[in-house]
């Protein structure tokens, strides 16, 4: 039986890798992470130190058919995300990382106790395969907070777009996040926050991924080139968490919640 450990480069799934490795024989134990190419490039460098900490080779792994590009998902799908998730985490991520699964795998997943409820979703959705689902950090009670507090007091440095204040190490430009978030990427990120706003014209209005809090559209769809200006509190906005169960974790609807209590 192997473990599995899905390494995301994020502080969550490197503490879930590291419990699984103490409590397991390390020959038992497979790490695995997907490459994805719009990351910032400082997750590389992470990568690197947490193969360190664990003492364990880390198995990257590289999409081909898209280059391992949310870009190029985007381009050739011509829809950026819908109400079941974004492609970009299905035909890069999910599908790349059980290319390698076999019968009998326990998969090592890094949701944190703050996320029980995505992970019941998780469970229900795939129901004959949640056996095979294990989360270290829900079963001992680690939330998110604990997991930067851990990383930090081990001498790791976190990628640095937890640094920069960012929830999670996901790409530069996340089709989850939501308005504040943006602001931040088109201020921390100009260039890039350019090029997915190309990407999306090119696509249409139906590319549309964030929506109007008031006024006479509020609820519909915001491109970015319409993305109110300033910087705003990404801590006031939901979390998000991007992996290969992205599009089962997804929930489009509570952003519009939000919306109805302002």
């Amino acid at each position: 039986m192997r473990h599995v450990c899905q390494f995301s480069c994020g502080a969550a799934s490197a503490l879930a890798t590291k419990l699984t490795l103490q409590e397991n024989d390390p020959k038992d134990v497979l790490i695995i992470n997907a490459f994805i190419k719009e990351e910032h490039e400082d997750n590389r460098r992470f990568l690197k130190d947490c193969e360190e900490w664990f003492g364990h080779p880390i198995l990257v792994l590289r999409d081909e058919k898209y280059g391992a590009s949310t870009d190029e998902v985007w381009r050739r799908k011509r829809f950026m995300k819908g109400l079941n998730g974004a492609p970009c985490s299905l035909e890069i991520k999910r599908k790349i990382l059980n290319s390698v699964k076999q019968e009998g795998d326990l998969v090592i997943l890094g949701l944190t106790c703050d996320e029980q409820d995505r992970f019941d979703r998780l469970c229900d959705h795939f129901s004959e395969e949640a056996s095979s689902f294990r989360v270290p950090l829900i079963e001992r009670g680690i939330n998110k907070e604990h997991c930067l507090s851990v990383i930090k007091k081990i001498g790791l440095e976190l990628p640095l777009m937890y640094r920069l204040g960012y929830d999670n190490a996901n790409c530069i430009g996340c089709v989850k996040g939501g308005q504040a978030y943006w602001q931040n990427i088109r201020a921390d990120f100009p260039e890039r926050f350019e090029e997915i706003k190309k990407i999306q014209e090119s696509i249409g209005p139906g590319a549309g991924f964030l929506a109007f809090r008031s006024g006479p559209r509020k609820k519909q769809r915001m491109m970015l080139s319409e993305l109110p200006e300033g910087r705003g509190n990404m801590k006031q906005e939901p979390g998000f968490e991007c992996g290969p169960f992205c599009e089962v974790l997804a929930d489009d609807l509570i952003n519009i919640r939000l919306m109805d209590k302002e």
